[in-house]
């Protein structure tokens, strides 16, 4: 049994999680083009090696990041989205 543990709720079954993509850079939504906020929200690089990825605890609907080696699937280290995102985006600003 493969475990995975949810930095809120600790050691579960990794069949508790789903998968939520790469963690990679926000472009501006008030600058952007449509193009460019397509391939953030829809394209992944499927790098090789370690990587950073948001799970989400399905239970809990905890969103968490963790650290994964792609070629070796060991997952290496979880944390909170906290310790990368200190504030939250405001997307209705960006719209006016």
């Amino acid at each position: 049994m493969k475990l995975m543990t949810c930095p809120l709720n600790g050691e579960r079954n990794i069949s508790e999680f789903v998968y939520g993509g790469e963690v990679v850079d926000m472009p501006n939504p008030a600058a952007c083009s449509d193009q460019e906020w397509s391939a953030y929200l829809f394209i992944e690089e499927n790098t090789k090696g370690i990587v950073k990825e948001w799970w989400m605890h399905a239970a809990s609907s905890y969103w968490f990041i963790a650290e994964r080696n792609t070629e070796t699937n060991e997952i290496i280290r979880t944390f909170p989205s906290s310790e990368l995102y200190m504030q939250r985006v405001d997307f209705r600003a960006a719209k006016e």
